[in-house]
């Protein structure tokens, strides 16, 4: 084994203590508004006392990295590294797309009561008896199927949730979408394309969203089988496609299995973005002339589950 590298974020109250400089600024700020500043003193609270209780655990094994999310995109993690992740549940999800296949990935939730950890099984007391078993290697684990996009000039982004292609604001996107042979212009919202795992996030509201509209039409309500974390497939979305004299709405829903893709080549002059996972401000231009591919990722996340 190389090291164990702890990823962590900051609490709601590092972020207002960046912002204001003080915790009494921060505090005032928070008070003012009329919410309990005291919510905010315990989950700092909390967070801190797990974070130090992982690192001293870690430290029994291997030498230790620390590292706050904000990095994860440019550090170079080692091929053999176990990673540990203190936080919510998108932290999870977004370091693992940095990672290899061979980099086992611990999710630890600081704060059961806070927080539904569906990808933290693990809190700091059941770290110190999960940990020695990762190390030898005996560790149970699931495989985490990836969304990849790459766009013709070879610009990529990996997705463990979602991946988003469409407008950065409330305008329609216009592009060209090739799906199993099928080619249509098309205006709309953007598209989702959802991994087995992002299955209960973006995604579950559009299928609320589509069942709710079969209810209201009176039609048959068609019945959803959701994508299993390690299942090999993504599914995509059209987000309000609007069928015009120059676009259409036939193609709106699908599966990619295999190596199957799904080709979305951008109309649009500007404001067209491809981004993953909800995160904004890492993201590929999507405009004029674009054309960005989306399959099954070959890499996978290895979570550790018990």
């Amino acid at each position: 084994m190389n090291k164990i590298v702890i990823v962590s974020q900051k609490t709601r109250l590092q972020e207002l203590k960046e912002r204001f400089n003080t915790k009494e600024q921060a505090q005032f700020y928070v008070e003012h508004l009329g919410a309990d500043f005291g919510d905010y003193l315990d989950e700092d609270r909390t967070y801190t006392e797990t974070l130090t209780r992982v690192r001293d655990i870690a430290a029994k094994y291997a030498r230790i990295s620390l590292i706050d999310k904000t990095f994860v995109f440019q550090y170079i993690f080692g091929r053999d590294d176990i990673v540990i992740c203190v936080g919510r549940d998108g932290l999870v999800v977004n370091t693992m797309k940095y990672l290899e296949n061979t980099n086992p990935v611990i999710g630890v939730n600081p704060d059961a009561g806070r927080w539904d950890g569906v990808v933290l099984p693990f809190t700091a007391d059941t770290l110190e008896a999960i940990l020695p078993h990762v190390i030898r290697g005996e560790a149970s684990k699931r495989a985490i199927t990836f969304a990849h996009a790459i766009t013709q000039n070879g610009q990529e982004l990996y997705a463990a949730n979602d991946l988003f292609i469409g407008p950065s604001s409330h305008i329609s996107a216009r592009y060209d979408i090739s799906y199993q042979g099928r080619t249509e212009a098309q205006s709309s919202s953007g598209v989702i394309i959802s991994t087995g795992l992002g299955q209960t996030g973006w995604f579950k509201s559009i299928i609320a969203q589509v069942k709710g509209s079969a209810e209201f039409l009176g039609m048959e309500e068609a019945g959803y089988t959701p994508l299993r974390w390690e299942d090999r497939a993504l599914t995509f979305a059209v987000r309000e496609p609007y069928p015009s004299v120059n676009s259409h709405a036939g193609i709106v829903m699908g599966r990619i299995s295999g190596t199957e893709t799904l080709v979305l080549r951008s109309n649009m002059a500007e404001k067209g973005v491809i981004f993953s996972d909800g995160i904004e401000n890492d993201y590929i231009d999507f405009n004029s002339g674009t054309e960005v591919t989306v399959s099954v990722a070959e890499k996978q996340g290895m979570l550790v589950t018990g």
